[in-house]
């Protein structure tokens, strides 16, 4: 995938201001955070409002794994005549990406062509899947992810696979996009270097072993131990196989859990 090394529209970018970690009384809630390059927004089309677009140029996006194809429309006003849409596997520069929101059958569809369910076979891969019709994508949107259809569980609903493992059902009016997401290599790269991590927002984080018990619960003890309990935060919360859905409320929409 080649990127552009012509500067974008900045009708779809927007100043993106940085949190450090912290929330809007200034407190820290996320650890580890702070300094980093600076970084603008790339506005992404997750409702596909317009119908046919022509791929004009690949790009890197500095606040997602997911690379982004940038998309021109034949319109008259510029602010509207450029997009971006996470770019799916097989896409090239100079294709042409339809969005099709009525029902049909036997459409001859590419990857990177946005649909609602009903339009798709079952066992098509697909990503950027609304949870219910018009709330904008919400499943599968980074790097190497993926939806699968299973089957069309009624006339109103199907059975997805979500990336996770999990199968759920998902009404046949909700919009998703055709492919696989691209970059799937992304968890391999190699960071090099501590600078890199800096560059990227992250700070040096000091392991809770490493510490006293006064100030981690996995502190303390002579050489190096695990502390023979299950890894908690410095505030003694369970951080690995906590669950956090609520077991008391039910959605009949979920059919299976995640696979552990």
């Amino acid at each position: 995938m080649i990127f552009s090394k012509y500067k974008t529209n900045k009708n779809i970018l927007k100043g993106l201001r940085k949190k450090a970690g912290r929330n809007n009384q200034g407190k820290c809630t996320v650890r580890a955070q702070g300094g980093g390059n600076k970084t603008l927004y790339r506005t992404i089309d997750w409702a596909r409002k317009n119908e046919n677009g022509v791929v004009v140029c690949f790009e890197y996006d500095p606040n997602r794994t997911a690379f982004l194809a940038k998309l021109q429309y034949k319109t008259e006003n510029v602010k509207e005549a450029y997009s971006y849409i996470i770019a799916p596997k097989g896409l090239k520069m100079f294709d042409t990406i339809q969005t099709i929101k009525e029902r049909r059958r036997n459409l001859l569809l590419r990857p990177g062509d946005a649909t609602i369910l009903y339009n798709f076979e079952s066992g098509d891969f697909i990503h950027n899947v609304e949870l219910f019709p018009g709330s904008g994508a919400k499943i599968a949107r980074s790097a190497g992810t993926s939806s699968q259809i299973l089957q069309y569980a009624s006339k109103d609903y199907a059975k997805i696979r979500l990336p996770s493992g999990s199968q759920r059902l998902i009404s046949l009016n909700a919009m998703a996009v055709l492919g696989i997401i691209a970059n799937e290599n992304h968890n391999r790269i190699i960071i090099g270097k501590a600078g890199r991590n800096r560059w990227k927002n992250i700070r040096p984080s000091v392991r809770g072993v490493a510490m006293n018990p006064v100030d981690h619960p996995h502190g303390g003890g002579h050489g190096k131990t695990k502390g023979g309990r299950p890894s908690v935060t410095p505030w003694s919360r369970i951080t690995k196989g906590q669950p956090t859905r609520n077991k008391k409320k039910k959605n009949k929409l979920i059919l299976s859990t995640r696979k552990k």
